[in-house]
């Protein structure tokens, strides 16, 4: 017989001064409700997590990261998480909540927009926000489709917002195991080596490279996703195949950066992120002008 993870609070309840309105998500050890503090009538999310037993300690782990990473980021394409409370004894936390913003949209893992300069827009806006993240001293470490929101704001524009910390760390962290979404995983965080922003640019061009043709790069886990390949020798990766080749409306420019993120050595990615965000930018500038003389 399972259980709930966490207590189910229902509409109406008083959770920690705020009132439910509903329930929005769930996760392993955790439920993501809608609610809203009546004291300022401003709506929040509200992720709620308990630990059971001693194997989910890392969940509370996750979460505090979540949260100390964040209320030091003010970008407007990350999540902002201003609030964590903790329940426990004065020497153990067992139970955590995260007042975080509601982020109103789809993932890019579910909903691709059709056309070509609002993906790049998307794209750029995302790789601003990994920017600061670095400038800030933190690597995200699990960039990939999922936790890229798209919303779209009162003018009409489609706005990206960056979401999930819990496997973000300071830039030059080596991991006790390995962490990361097997399809967009960095070869040097499968072999456990230092993760730095160039490791997000890996998992940024993975993404990319996905949303545009519906395929994931060969990555160092192989193909079982479970196990590692037969050495450590980062050569034996298969290079994958230029986006271009496979969807022919990405330009060449754009194909380009995304092929140099991918690269298994880390020596040819690029430069930085904010270097990855201009070229983004000067593509998306192009396509908005083709599309004007198009239109005339």
């Amino acid at each position: 017989m399972t259980t709930d993870p966490v207590a189910v609070w229902k509409k109406g309840d008083t959770v920690e001064g705020y009132r439910v309105i509903s329930e929005i998500g769930r996760g392993a050890a955790s439920v993501i409700y809608l609610v809203q503090d009546p004291k300022t009538k401003q709506i929040w999310a509200l992720k709620h997590v308990i630990k059971n037993n001693p194997k989910e300690q890392r969940f509370l782990d996750q979460t505090e990261t979540e949260y100390k990473i964040a209320s030091q980021l003010d970008h407007d394409s990350i999540r902002k998480i201003p609030r964590i409370i903790k329940k426990g004894s004065l020497l153990k936390t067992n139970e955590l909540y995260l007042v975080m913003e509601l982020v109103d949209g789809i993932s890019l893992h579910e909903e691709q927009p059709d056309d070509l300069a609002t993906l790049v827009d998307i794209f750029q806006q995302t790789a601003d926000a990994l920017a600061q993240m670095h400038d800030r001293g933190f690597v995200h470490a699990d960039m990939k489709p999922h936790n890229v929101i798209v919303g779209v704001d009162l003018d009409g524009n489609h706005t990206a917002k960056l979401i999930d910390l819990g496997q973000s760390c300071k830039i030059g962290t080596i991991k006790k195991r390995i962490q990361g979404t097997p399809d967009y995983i960095a070869p040097e965080q499968v072999h456990r080596r230092e993760i730095t922003p160039k490791t997000d640019i890996y998992n940024f061009g993975a993404t990319m490279y996905w949303v545009l043709t519906g395929k994931n790069i060969p990555t160092a886990m192989g193909h079982q996703k479970d196990s590692l390949m037969g050495s450590l020798d980062d050569s034996l990766i298969e290079k994958a195949t230029p986006v271009s080749e496979i969807n022919p409306l990405v330009p060449d420019r754009l194909n380009d950066i995304i092929m140099a993120c991918v690269e298994v050595d880390i020596d040819r990615r690029p430069e930085s992120m904010h270097f990855v965000a201009d070229k983004l930018d000067m593509i998306l500038g192009v396509l908005r002008a083709e599309s004007m003389t198009q239109a005339d």
